[in-house]
């Protein structure tokens, strides 16, 4: 089944715009796994990325896209993110990573994505009016980075 592409609200596109980068990402992580490479080069990865893309866009969508929505489209990807938190502490803190940990991981990333992309943004323009979004659209203007770079130094993905 061929799938059309979302067209998303123009405020809100710049997070979307990050999720491809963020796909981006859960791809290099499984094709470093298919690869067999050392599960601390990938876990070093994940570090980075969390530390300059993820945990910033968690924080743009908490505290700016999803603020004053109260219901369980924005509990569940909340709820999402505090998994995803859970799981990169346990990464990161891990001296022996498991490969298993790595891919489940990037499905979790992938799936979370996939559903604020298909379901949370799309309820999201249907419950805020065009000016709540302008709004939320103006707020991450100011927080949000402009170009994203994944410059992640030791491309394990190509080997």
């Amino acid at each position: 089944m061929e799938r059309k592409p979302i067209k998303r609200n123009k405020y809100i596109i710049r997070l979307s715009k990050d999720h491809h980068l963020t796909l981006l990402f859960c791809w290099k992580i499984r094709t470093g796994l298919k690869r067999e490479i050392e599960t601390n080069r990938i876990k070093n990865y994940i570090h980075y990325f969390w530390q300059t893309h993820l945990l910033q866009h968690f924080n743009e969508e908490e505290t700016i896209l999803f603020a004053g929505v109260k219901d369980t489209a924005v509990q569940k990807a909340i709820d999402e993110h505090v998994d995803i938190r859970r799981q990169v502490n346990a990464i990161v803190n891990s001296e022996n990573i498991q490969a298993s940990a790595l891919k489940t991981f990037a499905d979790t990333v992938d799936s979370h994505v996939r559903y604020e992309e298909r379901e949370l943004f799309p309820h999201l323009e249907k419950v805020l009016s065009e000016t709540q979004l302008q709004q939320k659209g103006n707020a991450l203007e100011q927080t949000h980075a402009e170009v994203c770079k994944d410059d992640f130094s030791d491309e394990f993905w190509t080997e």
